[in-house]
């Protein structure tokens, strides 16, 4: 029924206008983001049939995540209602410029999606007929039922058939590397294709390039990052390992690319200066437009694809991409910054 379906938590986000602090503040700006939300508005915004499951508050902040899905051509199919009494989660976005960095504030502690239980989300009913299924290791760290419903959902889409993409996404704010590891490494075998950054791979699961690596991937050459690669998809049986590659020269100038492994062959793309407007959703972006490659083409036109369409959201303020497949295309041709009249 679908093409592409994913799972996880969305919360609203709440920002200071102008660069402000939020003690200084007088007004917030209010948008909906979540990972795995993100990665189905672009897969929407892309043509695929998509679906996103969740947990939300029958209340109004709980509707309106629901109602940015659906403007945005998601199904809410898979959303499960909670009481009106629960919350969804909120973060707190003060944007900096350099030498203060960005900082982010959580305030998602018993959200609604924490109380999800096994059995509660139909999958054989969301999966038939579907292609793939995505998720990231956001999910699973919320709450121990949550990480149950994720290794449930894995199981699920594996036994009807479905691909199956995950985004290491690890967060020292929600869980230990310790506890991300017990929990993840009985995941990793259901999972297709694996995105991560070479700094995820090294503090969950310790693995690493030979001799170390360089945090200025532009003065690295690929096969180290393809040794990272090759190391999780032998280990684990992954089909595909995509590694996302971020410089940070200052708060608002960064260098952006991507490699990814398949079967031992290697593919790696240009590396793309980003003038940074919003940098949340970046690497949500780059996995949905990876996700779109992979269903419609090859690993490299994935590749290209979910890099430039990365770069892309870069320049955009919200979680959401805003973006058309017409715009990357035009990246990947190599269009220009003129004013476009």
């Amino acid at each position: 029924m679908y093409d592409v379906i994913t799972f996880g938590e969305a919360m609203l986000r709440l920002a200071p206008p102008n660069f402000e602090r939020l003690e200084q503040a007088n007004s917030l700006d209010m948008r909906p983001g979540g990972a795995e939300l993100n990665v189905a508005v672009a897969c929407a915004r892309l043509g695929l049939r998509t679906a996103w499951v969740s947990r939300l508050p029958d209340q109004p902040l709980g509707r309106h995540i629901r109602n940015k899905a659906r403007e945005q051509g998601i199904s809410d199919e898979g959303i499960v209602w909670g009481g009106s009494d629960e919350r969804v989660g909120v973060y707190y976005v003060e944007f900096g410029a350099s030498p203060r960095a960005t900082n982010v504030l959580y305030d998602r502690a018993g959200a609604a999606i924490t109380r999800l239980q096994p059995g509660e989300v139909d999958w054989a009913s969301l999966f038939a007929g579907s292609r793939h299924f995505h998720t990231s290791g956001i999910t699973p760290a919320l709450s121990d039922s949550l990480a149950e419903v994720t290794r449930e959902a894995l199981v699920a889409a594996k036994a009807a058939g479905l691909t199956t993409s995950y985004d290491l996404n690890f967060r020292g704010k929600l869980w230990s590397p310790e506890r991300a590891r017990e929990v993840q490494e009985p995941l990793m075998p259901l999972v297709d294709v694996l995105i991560t950054t070479e700094e995820d791979t090294k503090v969950v699961f310790g693995i690493e390039a030979d001799g170390g690596q360089d945090e200025h991937f532009a003065e690295v050459e690929a096969s180290t990052y393809a040794q990272v690669a090759a190391k999780l998809g032998e280990r684990f049986g992954h089909d595909t390992v995509a590694i996302t590659l971020r410089s940070n020269p200052s708060v608002w100038f960064n260098g952006w690319s991507a490699i990814a492994w398949q079967q031992g062959r290697i593919y790696s793309d240009v590396s793309r200066e980003v003038e940074i407007v919003d940098r949340f959703g970046g690497g949500d972006s780059f996995a949905g437009g990876f996700i779109y490659g992979y269903l419609n083409g090859d690993v490299d036109y994935a590749l290209r694809f979910g890099n430039a369409f990365s770069a892309i959201k870069h320049s955009i303020p919200s979680d959401f991409n805003w973006v058309t497949k017409g715009e990357v295309e035009a990246v990947l041709r190599g269009g220009g910054l003129r004013v476009k009249r």
